[in-house]
């Protein structure tokens, strides 16, 4: 896919789904193949894992200067999560879109709620596991969680495909690169929409040679 033209607005994507859906491993594998996305950097007030890089992995904040870009809207959404505060910086987004890069989110459906409140031409995709049992089988797979916790993670579940009729896209996520496909195909569709490509519009009406035709 080719680079995005100069002044070309950037297309914002919000991913959703729940835990066990694939949906990390498909967002990735799209930016490989959509040279112009970008994954937003969340900020947090959680302290930096070992490896972890200020703006890179997130960009890590205290609880004062959290506090203070929320007094002062600087985000797009934000949530509390186990004690700590994350959350998605508008201009982080905004300058991304504005240097025509296209820039997604991976967030829950409370976050991306927020984000439609504020930027209403956000795609918003939901990334649908198989089934209950083929995610329980994926959640189980892991070796990582103990039964409680997988529990939780399928209540969860439950909860976030309530919301996935609010999404303009929904991507069953059975054969991973089926599912690839189809996120690649929304965002060719997405980019080719009219009031995406008015610059191109205007650059072809500006170029004239239709007088004296007939």
């Amino acid at each position: 896919m080719t680079s995005p033209s100069i002044g070309q607005k950037g297309l914002l994507l919000v991913v959703s789904g729940p835990s066990g859906a694939g949906k990390s491993r498909l967002v990735e594998a799209l930016r490989a193949r959509v040279r112009s996305l970008e994954f937003s950097v969340s900020a947090t007030t959680r302290p930096p894992r070992p490896g972890e890089r200020d703006g890179v992995d997130y960009f890590f904040l205290s609880e004062r200067e959290f506090e203070d870009r929320l007094a002062r809207e600087e985000f797009l959404e934000w949530a509390e999560v186990y004690g700590h505060r994350y959350g998605t910086l508008k201009e982080q987004v905004d300058q991304a879109l504005r240097q025509g890069k296209d820039i997604v989110c991976d967030i829950d459906h409370k976050g991306a709620e927020q984000i439609l409140r504020q930027r209403p031409d956000a795609v918003t995709i939901f990334i649908l596991p198989p089934s209950p049992s083929e995610l329980r089988r994926r959640l189980e797979s892991r070796g990582t969680d103990s039964r409680a916790t997988i529990e939780g993670r399928l209540a969860a579940a439950a909860r976030e495909i309530e919301a996935a009729p609010r999404y303009q896209y929904l991507v069953l996520n059975d054969d991973f690169n089926e599912a690839l496909d189809t996120l690649q195909a929304i965002v060719v569709a997405e980019k080719a929409r009219c009031f995406r490509q008015q610059d191109k519009l205007r650059a072809f009406q500006e170029q004239g040679g239709f007088q004296g035709s007939r």
